[in-house]
């Protein structure tokens, strides 16, 4: 039971920093452009509800911690509530344009927009420092770093090595090596071809794609299993496993029956690990989406790394935007797809998964951690833009609504809009948390 709680302690801790930073930047992104347009900010709050520290800035502006950390928002002068949604309230005529309903429509348009943007900026930002850290690799095939390897594995690279040849068979690229694995018979060392200080050898080194795991999906079979990144599979149910796909395959085989794994853990030996592969939706390569049992690990590279490069500052940006990119559009196709009848309905999750999937992240490390947040945060950027009346996207809606008409719509038109827009998100958490508690 201790351990229970503090393992859920944990999560709720981890949901509970990862949204405050998602939902600050979003809000700041609220503030900072409105108040550049000319927009006055009475409150600043993280959290709902009672609150439990506040200060007041110099401009007016009150800066506070609210009891319910589960969200936060900007209250500009005029609003009638924290979603800057209704005619709002009446203030001095000399006011009006510090307020956002009496600001011009440019205004009101970038404020609004700000907050999605930098939600997407900071992934891009995220992202991008990933790739100055991490490095890039260089164009040449080096060995970089040599990973910790099981004992029974062999490896005679060294940092440095150019790699001429697999198996006998020439290397110009990285690709070369992939292409090359399915060529190679499965056995845990082959021969590689390296230059090494000028001087042409053939050492024993690992196969180039090991049963080695990359990552862990959060809310996986692996997952709850506690696998983490860097283990290798040495065995599935007592059959041996040297290469990755041979695990994919068995995988597929069990039909989401129990697998029993054996595991080396670089600094802890060999350990056992029970679970069920799961059915889920991936996107085919033809198009469409085909249904696949999956544990939720990716393959990792070999027992050595590329040797890399320093990214520069416009190169890692242009990774970063990418990268973002690629979540949003990814969550455009998984959001048309369940509504197109391709996926099932228990793609969506709620609360309680997307905790459970941060807390999972926050425990593999800071690193994954802070990555989850760059995901997340291009993720809620994305949905706040959908046209829907209560998120910026439906605010932005009217806006345009307003650009071409000339005038606003009516108050009783927002209203309406605006009750049915609360009541189409409500009904959206509450389906997402009910797949939360019985989707399988």
């Amino acid at each position: 039971m201790i351990d229970a709680f503090a393992q859920t302690a944990g999560t709720l801790l981890a949901f509970v920093t990862a949204l405050a930073v998602i939902v600050t930047v979003h809000e700041y992104g609220h503030y900072i452009v409105g108040r550049w347009s000319g927009i006055r900010a009475e409150v600043f709050s993280i959290g709902f509800g009672p609150r439990l520290l506040s200060r007041r800035d110099q401009r007016g502006t009150v800066w506070q911690v609210a009891a319910l950390p589960l969200g936060g928002y900007v209250r500009f002068l005029g609003d009638d509530n924290a979603a800057s949604a209704g005619p709002g309230r009446a203030v001095d005529p000399a006011l009006r344009r510090q307020t956002l309903q009496g600001a011009p429509l440019w205004a009101r348009f970038a404020t609004l927009l700000a907050g999605p943007v930098f939600n997407f900026i900071l992934s891009i930002l995220v992202f991008a420092g990933f790739a100055i850290v991490q490095g890039l690799p260089v164009e040449e095939v080096r060995v970089g770093a040599i990973s910790d390897a099981p004992p029974a594995i062999v490896n005679e690279l060294q940092p440095g090595d150019r790699i001429l040849a697999l198996g006998g068979q020439p290397v110009a690229t990285w690709r070369d090596i992939g292409a090359l694995t399915e060529m190679l018979p499965v056995a845990a060392q082959q021969d590689w071809q390296v230059d090494r200080d000028g001087q042409t050898l053939t050492v024993t080194g690992p196969d180039p794609m090991p049963a080695r795991i990359g990552g862990v999906a959060p809310r996986s079979a692996a997952a709850d299993a506690g696998m983490r990144a860097g283990d290798v599979v040495l065995a599935i149910d007592d059959r041996p496993v040297t290469r990755f796909t041979q695990m994919r395959d068995a995988v597929e085989a069990a039909e989401g029956q129990p697998l029993d794994l054996r595991l080396w853990r670089p600094g802890m030996g060999e350990l056992d690990v029970t679970l069920s592969p799961k059915l889920s939706d991936l996107p085919a390569d033809g198009g469409g989406f085909e249904q696949r049992w999956l544990i939720g690990v990716t393959g990792g590279e070999s027992f050595f790394s590329p040797q890399t490069r320093s990214a520069g500052p416009l190169e890692a940006l242009g990774l970063g935007a990418t990268q973002t990119w690629g979540i949003i559009t990814s969550s455009l196709t998984g959001m048309w797809a369940m509504i197109s009848g391709q996926i099932g309905t228990c793609n969506l999750g709620g609360a309680i998964s997307i905790a459970e999937s941060t807390g999972q992240a926050a425990s593999a490390g800071g690193a994954n951690f802070l990555w989850w947040i760059a995901v997340l945060s291009a993720a809620i950027g994305f949905l706040n833009l959908l046209p829907i009346p209560v998120l910026d996207g439906g605010h932005l809606m009217f806006y345009a609504y307003e650009a071409v008409r000339g005038r606003p719509p009516s108050d009783k038109a927002l209203n309406l809009l605006t009750a049915i827009g609360m009541a189409a998100v409500l009904s959206l958490m509450i389906f997402g948390l009910t797949n939360d508690l019985f989707c399988p």
